[in-house]
């Protein structure tokens, strides 16, 4: 596969002598392909960073987060994760409509293990994976670019203390955030949005 280094990328290589050592890990570590390993990393995982961009280039970052294994690995080149409700802005969604470049960062905060994955993304809003997640909006589906272990060294070490109560489950009434019941958000918030009316719904501020 390709190099994805850019004059960006080689100026500061060749700035700070690293560019045999860039060379190599290109060569022995990136792959376009999901390992049997990588998968089992992403599917132990129960959030991510996702890195988009606009059609003009203007970055953004978001965490996502699901019960373990919400991503899921369909072949060698290709994941998918469910999109759940959020504030509405949809900006990292919505960019993928736009610029279809995107990059994920899983990181296991207990162990100190990383990896990323970059790739191009797409949305198709009728995907027949929609009914694999409760209450999922829509799913975003990844085609692989470069995968490839990230450097360890400076992952501080955390434990999980509790599972976010708000990502949806087939077993139980998904909570209402506390912030669409503000005066500020009520009168905005979509006709069929549960905050309207949670009534045997708990109403949550975390």
């Amino acid at each position: 596969m390709a190099s994805g280094f850019h004059d960006g990328s080689r100026s500061l290589q060749d700035r700070y002598d690293t560019r045999a050592l860039a060379d190599r890990i290109d060569d022995l570590l990136v792959s376009d392909t999901i390992s049997d390993s990588d998968r089992t990393f992403i599917e132990a995982r129960d959030m991510f960073f996702l890195a988009t961009a606009d059609a003009e280039g203007r970055p953004t970052c978001s965490y996502k987060g699901g019960e373990p294994g919400f991503v899921h690995v369909l072949d060698e080149h290709t994941l998918a994760f469910p999109n759940y409700d959020g504030n509405g802005m949809y900006l990292s969604t919505g960019n993928v409509l736009v610029n279809p470049h995107v990059g994920m960062l899983f990181i296991d905060l207990e162990k100190g293990h990383r990896m990323r994955l970059e790739g191009e993304a797409s949305i198709d809003l009728a995907d027949p994976l929609r009914s694999t997640w409760p209450e999922a909006q829509f799913v975003v589906r990844v085609r692989a670019r470069a995968v490839y272990p990230n450097c360890p060294r400076y992952i501080h070490r955390y434990q999980l203390v509790r599972r976010s109560r708000f990502v949806p489950r087939d077993d139980c009434l998904t909570p209402v955030p506390e912030w669409k019941r503000s005066d500020w958000a009520y009168d905005a918030l979509p006709a069929e949005d549960p905050a309207r009316d949670p009534g045997e719904r708990d109403v949550l501020g975390r």
